[in-house]
């Protein structure tokens, strides 16, 4: 069925110039949750919630990639497709481990009823050549949450620690409030509940929302990181602004009550699309991270006539600083570069000006600019002839705001995204632009904004601006 579902759609979906280059997505309908990452025999594997009867249907399965690089991807087969009693609405999300050998896969079978009532049960698939995957006999390992939880309970990621596997499983309270709870295993069949890592009905989160989806628990530079997505959590002024949010705690997780002490929580990424990222380890011991470019719900895309839907971002490496999160594009992603153009030393006057060869709507852009004294100055991006159509990045040095503006972006949802960056008269801008997506990454990964944009496709000027007074900016640009 949806190799007949590829075959009559492959025309219709390919002709769509929103089609990304070097972004993963799906080669026919819905694409959510990055799924499953892990190298496994030098290989990166890399699967992903995948919906190919979309939108006529749900048949919610896991996709799978490999790759050798991070940048370029091979399409394998379906790795989960719902076929057993306790997935029958679906192979919900989760996690990939090496289990001696053995490549396994841990995510949750969703089941609803007539009513809507749901049933959440987490259990495991296992291959010996990476390829073919096979449910566990016994399945499922834990059948629904422990007493005082609702059914809404997915989306497990397991890792090992002192011999140990264990769980991290978002969890919602019988007093709606979002929790993530910890297991642990000897043999990853046989599952035994630790307690909460953390959850919105501390007071120190001040409630922070009615589920919490997707973690991801981790050692990141000696501290222990949760990182996890929030639905629920009301705007506070820059803060909170899309649908669900995703953010992180750091601090240090006991292992015997599995509790977690922890800080502030903080948003992982500004932007407008991003959502359920996947972290894994690999044999370099880079702490990786991929993440999905959408936001549940939000599903108007005008990609979605052409019968697709979503896409992920690039690969990012982590690194902690103050105990922040820094994220980067990975090395390997310079591979895609190509016919490089490069300006030094640029004086912008209160003025906005076009460089010749910079323009595109595939390209790699970094910018660094310095300053002594300036109001506004920033770049505007995906720019018609009139400006009519624009995306504009700014940084205003009063406010110490760096602001991503898409309210002329073409089809996508208008709005406004910003963060405070401190003003030292120093900013570096490295983005990405890939068609229908643009990845911002400010002052080597101490921010970024991850969003999808829909411009026409003659939309590919490119300028520089300032406004009272002058910056001084290096720019390198190359064709992807």
């Amino acid at each position: 069925m949806a190799a007949n579902i590829f075959r009559d759609l492959n025309e219709k979906v390919n002709g769509d110039y929103y089609r990304l280059k070097y972004h993963l997505m799906p080669s026919v309908g819905f694409m959510n949750d990055p799924n499953g990452f892990i190298q496994f025999n030098s290989e990166y594997h890399l699967f992903y919630q995948f919906n190919p009867l979309y939108p006529k249907d749900k048949l919610v399965c896991w996709a799978h990639v490999k790759s050798l690089d991070l940048v370029h991807w091979s399409t394998a087969s379906p790795a989960l497709c719902p076929s057993e009693w306790y997935e029958t609405h679906g192979c919900y999300s989760g996690c990939a481990v090496n289990n001696n050998g053995e490549f396994t896969l841990i995510y949750t079978g969703n089941v609803k009823d007539e009513s809507g009532k749901r049933e959440t049960y987490q259990c495991i698939a296992q291959s010996s050549d990476g390829e073919n995957f096979v449910k566990y006999k016994n399945n499922p390992v834990i059948s629904n949450a422990p007493t005082g939880y609702t059914t809404h309970f997915r989306d497990p990621k397991v890792w090992k620690h002192d011999g140990l596997w264990y769980m991290a499983i978002g969890a919602q309270t019988e007093k709606e409030e979002g929790v993530v709870l910890l297991y642990s295993s000897e043999d990853l069949l046989v599952w035994n509940k630790i307690g909460e890592v953390a959850g919105s009905n501390t007071n120190r989160l001040n409630y922070l929302g009615y589920m919490w989806e997707c973690p991801n628990l981790f050692k990141l530079d000696g501290k222990d990181i949760l990182l996890f997505c929030p639905q629920g959590v009301e705007p506070n002024g820059d803060l909170y602004n899309n649908r669900y949010q995703c953010g992180y705690l750091v601090g240090k997780l006991d292992y015997k009550s599995g509790k977690l002490a922890y800080g502030d929580f903080i948003e992982l990424d500004r932007g407008f699309e991003f959502y359920a990222p996947q972290v894994s380890r690999d044999e370099k011991g880079r702490l990786l991270l991929v993440g999905w470019m959408g936001i549940p719900e939000e599903e108007d895309s005008p990609t979605v006539k052409n019968n697709w839907l979503h896409c992920l971002t690039i690969v990012r490496q982590l690194h902690l600083e103050n105990n922040k999160i820094y994220q980067n594009p990975v090395e390997e992603i310079k591979l895609l570069r190509t016919n490089e153009t490069r300006y030094d030393n640029v004086v912008i006057n209160n003025e906005q000006i076009k460089l010749d060869n910079i323009y595109g709507d595939s390209f790699e852009l970094v910018c660094d600019f310095s300053w002594e004294n300036v109001l506004e100055f920033g770049i505007k991006l995906r720019c018609d002839d009139g400006e009519n159509e624009k995306t504009l990045l700014y940084y205003n040095t009063e406010e110490e705001k760096i602001i991503l503006d898409r309210c002329k972006s073409g089809l996508s949802k208008i709005g406004v995204r910003k963060c405070r960056i401190e003003n030292s008269k120093k900013l570096s801008i490295r983005l990405f632009m890939d068609k229908s997506s643009v990845e911002i990454f400010i002052n080597k990964g101490e921010e970024t904004f991850s969003s999808r944009i829909y411009p026409k496709e003659e939309s590919k000027n490119i300028f520089f601006y300032a406004q009272g007074g002058m910056v001084n900016v290096n720019i390198k640009h190359w064709i992807i």
